[in-house]
């Protein structure tokens, strides 16, 4: 199904074409779905399931210090998109067709929304405890988060360009520009 989806979008879905692609019946999926609503709900719950698993091992995990907790969300989002391709792909396609952004809205924002405020908490951390004035973290965390999705689109778009690690050198760039004594560029 998520081969499906990324290759050839959510309209070429149907319960069939599901059925043939995992070697069932088609009466079996029905069965287990209902609906392709609920398919595809299932299979964003599973994508956004991993991706949270990612999170925690890389940056909830004890002992790490808030530098090394948002390096691992940089890693994660580049990690996740360097070992799941065809996953960030169906993340792209769900948040780009209008039906299905309603169900990317109730199952991927809530938790697109929670990495951000978490990914701002460690930015103002990192801003009083190394005393930084002036740093803008509003705009900073706002501005990493884009930096995810617009790299996930772009690689979507362009998939020759996934393997290249500009989406980490940038977020460095950024995090070294704001806390220069924390963040260094050769990461």
């Amino acid at each position: 199904t998520i081969d499906l989806i990324a290759d050839e979008g959510l309209a070429s879905v149907t319960m069939q074409r599901i059925a043939e692609q995992v070697g069932s019946s088609n009466a079996l999926v029905v069965f287990h779905f209902r609906s392709k609503e609920n398919l595809f709900r299932a299979v964003l719950q599973y994508l956004s399931d991993r991706y949270d698993e990612l999170w925690a091992t890389l940056v909830r995990a004890p002992g790490l210090s808030p530098v090394e907790r948002l390096l691992g969300a940089v890693e994660c989002a580049r990690g996740f998109a360097r070992q799941h391709p065809k996953w960030v792909s169906v993340f792209v396609v769900f948040s780009s067709d209008r039906k299905s952004m309603q169900i990317y809205n109730e199952i991927g924002l809530p938790s697109d929304l929670a990495y951000t405020a978490e990914a701002r908490e460690l930015l103002i951390e990192i801003s009083r405890s190394g005393g930084y004035s002036g740093v803008d973290i509003d705009t900073l965390s706002e501005s990493l988060n884009y930096l995810v999705h617009g790299a996930w689109y772009w690689d979507h778009l362009n998939p020759s360009g996934r393997n290249t690690n500009v989406l980490r050198k940038t977020m460095l760039m950024l995090l070294h520009q704001a806390f220069p004594r924390h963040f260094d560029l050769e990461r």
